[in-house]
């Protein structure tokens, strides 16, 4: 354990961004399986607005350092090549 105020404060921080990042982290799985479930069912339209907030929700991420900026676009870039594949 810390002794001291700044640690203290550091590990309390820590936790606190932890928290954030792992309901953000959860948030966007779910949506990806609401996405990956129409994309299966073929309902284009829902998974077509499941991807624009995909997209969006990962932007944002990223711009909080959440995820790195390449990190998001790849997996953004992955689910709209499925997405297209399965329009075809």
């Amino acid at each position: 354990m810390a002794n001291i105020k700044s640690a203290k404060k550091r590990i309390s921080v820590i936790e606190t961004k932890t928290a954030q990042n792992k309901r953000i982290k959860e948030r966007l799985k779910s949506i990806i399986k609401e996405f990956e479930v129409a994309l299966g069912e073929g309902k284009m339209d829902v998974a077509s607005e499941k991807l624009t907030l995909i997209e969006k929700k990962f932007m944002q991420a990223a711009s909080k350092n959440v995820f790195h900026q390449k990190t998001a676009s790849r997996k953004v870039s992955r689910l709209r090549q499925k997405f297209n594949k399965a329009q075809n």
